[in-house]
């Protein structure tokens, strides 16, 4: 799958805002099964500084600072995107209780990068509760992708989609007493589910196409950004799973990048002076090129 993505990000401040430093995540990876096209980030107003790295993570961060005064900022990435299906793993998968062992005396580097991720972060912290919800999944024998894919099934099945319910610095344990919440909520709960039975387990940022109704058209800025699960296995490497829809991550996924938890991938963050009480609205467009190209023929 091709997909045109749009990724709007506006702000609007009551007061008159001075200066903001931005840290932008919104550039997609290239992975062996995603191709960036092309990508193209503007901001308005037109920032003094911007400055594009590479993080700790390997994704692709932007600084950029706006130095004149305003009161609407806004964020906009652009990007052509192909995402192609990622091919199976025919081998069988370790035990899930003895994957932190092995990986305890790996040496190579995809091993000790992803031991990083069998440990406490900032938002996801290992909890006797979450191992407690995640067990009922450790079969003996069971192989570490399989306990994720059962983990994933139960927190579809137990847990209810609603924006309403929590915030972004929501605990890991609230969301378990209320089995409520949004992809994030669901994101943190499992890899605070994994890590805490030792298995690595990372946050992943990006999108997920969503179809419109049958016979209506597309609503624009309806799309979202997302959030999903991969799991790592010394034998089989890294499984994406996304808990919110019960799905192994396919072409309908694009990926922005990951870290331990939402704190090391959010798509905006920053300071400013002034400002006082602002409104942030965010729209996402992901489109297939298919679907362009028949509105094209159509006008």
């Amino acid at each position: 799958m091709k997909y045109h993505l749009r990724h709007r990000t506006t702000f609007e401040y009551s007061n008159t805002v001075t200066f903001v430093y931005n840290v932008l995540r919104l550039k997609p990876r290239e992975l062996p099964w995603q191709h960036v096209h092309s990508s193209k980030l503007t901001v308005t107003p037109d920032p003094t500084v911007v400055r594009p790295r590479i993080d700790y993570f390997g994704n692709s961060v932007t600084y950029c600072n706006i130095e004149e005064k305003h009161e609407v900022m806004q964020v906009l990435m652009e990007s052509v995107v192909e995402v192609n299906a990622r091919p199976p793993s025919s081998a069988k998968g370790l035990p899930w209780d003895t994957v932190r062992e092995r990986l305890r005396g790996a040496s190579s580097p995809a091993a000790l990068d992803a031991f990083q991720f069998c440990f406490d972060s900032p938002a996801v912290p290992r909890l006797p509760e979450t191992r407690a919800y995640c067990l009922e999944s450790c079969r003996p024998g069971r192989s570490a992708h399989d306990v994720a894919l059962d983990l994933t099934r139960r927190i579809h099945k137990d847990f209810t989609f609603d924006p309403t319910a929590t915030t972004v610095s929501t605990p890991v344990l609230e969301v378990l007493e209320h089995r409520r919440g949004v992809c994030q909520d669901f994101a943190h709960f499992m890899i605070s589910c994994l890590r805490s039975a030792g298995i690595p387990a990372r946050y992943n940022s990006g999108y997920i196409q969503t179809a419109p109704p049958p016979g209506q058209p597309r609503l624009e800025g309806a799309d979202a950004s997302h959030a999903w699960v991969g799991v790592y296995c010394p034998v089989n490497g890294w499984l994406d799973l996304d808990p919110t829809n019960n799905k192994v991550a396919d072409d309908q996924f694009i990926t922005i990048g990951w870290g331990r938890d939402y704190q090391d991938i959010s798509p905006v963050t920053g300071v400013m002076l002034g400002g006082g009480k602002h409104r942030v609205r965010a729209e996402v467009d992901m489109i297939p090129e298919t679907e362009m190209v028949q509105q094209q023929q159509q006008q």
